[in-house]
């Protein structure tokens, strides 16, 4: 049964829903930049240091969906709410920890608030704004996410530098509280769309149990245990849909993404949107430093100008989409990251950084324009019982992709470079290294732009 109110200020509820989702961008990118001082301080070597964001983004991944499907059956305002509240506890334990044991442990459970958070939010957005306007929303979210990506290294380098690492969390932490407060006080309703359905227990453990044994499989590569890890993961995954499919209130409705070709295929594009983008920053920022002597302020600000395009370029699209073909724009969007991606396989030691500069405004411009519209999409091709469904769905992408983008890089570094320390001295191998990801990418992305264009001939989105 639905529960259909309209008690919540679509203004201020927007403004919250914002505010939460720069939450996850700010902290990752500033914590980027503080990773040598935690390394230091808690003794952490290159392994335990690659976890302390992998186990956020795990634990992230994996409770997205079933969250969603608690959501829909006791209210997503609870949920909401709720998984502010464990974000903020445990992003302030994060901000004590002593050991590098307590932090990662720390940033697994504030996973389980921020997928609380982040498979109701875009559901809740979705429910709350009109059609005609949904498109513009979902621009302004995408534009805050973008901006908190730009803010995070200018603001987690002044915090790490004149205070300490510990106070990023702080910082993200008292953001956190806000939101939880005017969570409390702003959103009224409750939108419960499932009150007498079963959770689906069984699918859950399974789903958890494949995705789990898949992310960690890439972090893994090119090793073997890597590849025995995503196997397993296919195949437990393989289990989960033919199991889900007979279910009658499963956790995740494989019917919807079986017989939705938009849903399906919309959701595909975001999982390759991310594989093909994420490890960008990731490969430049190690570039602009190791091979090109930048300090980390100034390969930062650099690296801001993508992030600020993003943001522009996300507003425009997203009004956009609610006047003319989303689809156009969405593949537009990724076609111009496939030549982005293309200029970045031509970088060398002495490419110059205003070639470099137009590539990021290209990068920034392409995913700006390709992400609100296929937000937009996804979510305007389900019922409305199903957004909770289609929220977590794109989240789980996103993580998924970002954690397959990584694993390509690490991949490529350890082929070409091997288990040592990072050096100057290693700029060719770099270079090789990086020529690999972005080729593997700039392939991913040509599917990305084929499974965008042929997503639905029949009905114009």
């Amino acid at each position: 049964m639905t529960q259909e109110t309209h008690n919540t200020s679509t203004g201020a509820l927007l403004f919250i829903i914002c505010l939460a989702a720069s939450l996850v961008p700010f902290m990752g990118s500033a914590l980027n930049l503080a990773l040598p001082y935690i390394n230091s301080d808690l003794s952490l070597d290159a392994v335990m240091s690659g976890w302390v964001p992998t186990s956020y983004m795990l634990s992230t991944a994996i409770l997205q969906i079933p969250c969603a499907r608690i959501a829909d059956m006791i209210g997503r305002r609870k949920v909401f709410i709720w998984g502010v509240i464990v974000l903020t506890i445990f992003s302030i334990l994060s901000g004590l920890a002593t050991t590098g044991f307590s932090l990662i442990a720390y940033r697994l459970l504030a996973g389980i608030g921020s997928a609380m958070m982040f498979g109701t939010s875009t559901a809740i957005l979705t429910t709350s704004v009109p059609v005609e306007k949904r498109g513009k929303a979902l621009g302004m979210v995408a534009a805050s996410v973008y901006f908190s990506l730009a803010a995070g290294p200018f603001i987690g380098g002044i915090l790490t530098q004149y205070f300490n690492w510990h106070s990023i969390f702080f910082v993200s932490a008292a953001v956190s509280f806000i939101v939880a407060i005017g969570g409390i006080v702003i959103i009224k309703d409750d939108w419960k769309e499932e009150t007498k359905s079963k959770f689906d227990t069984v699918g859950s453990i399974l789903f958890a149990a494949g995705l789990s044994a898949l992310i960690y499989g890439f972090s893994e590569l090119p090793h073997t245990k890597g590849f025995i890890f995503i196997v397993s993961g296919v195949a437990v995954l393989l289990c989960f849909a033919v199991y889900e499919k007979k279910q009658e209130s499963p956790v995740f409705n494989i019917r919807v993404f079986l017989q939705n070709r938009v849903f399906r295929l919309s959701s595909l594009s975001a999982l390759i949107n991310y594989s093909a983008t994420f490890a960008i920053s990731f490969m430049l920022s190690l570039y602009l430093q190791y091979v090109r002597g930048l300090s980390p302020r100034d390969a930062g600000l650099l690296l801001i100008l993508q992030s600020i395009i993003q943001a522009f370029a996300s507003l425009k699209s997203g009004s956009l989409s609610d006047k003319m073909s989303a689809t156009f724009l969405a593949t537009l969007g990724m076609g111009i990251i496939a030549v982005g991606l293309v200029g970045l396989c031509f970088i060398t030691e002495t490419t110059s950084f205003y070639f470099l500069g137009a590539i990021l405004v290209l990068l920034g411009l392409g995913f700006g324009i390709f992400s609100s519209p296929n937000t937009n999409i996804i979510m305007s091709s389900v019922e409305k019982k199903h957004y909770g469904l289609a929220s977590a769905t794109m989240g789980t992408m996103r993580l998924t992709g970002q954690a397959f983008s990584m694993g390509i890089a690490i991949m490529a570094i350890s082929i070409m470079i091997g288990n040592v320390e990072m050096s100057p001295s290693l700029s060719a191998q770099f270079i090789a290294s990086m020529r690999i990801t972005f080729i593997i990418c700039l392939i991913l992305c040509l599917f990305g732009v084929y499974a965008s264009s042929v997503r639905d001939k029949k009905k114009k989105y």
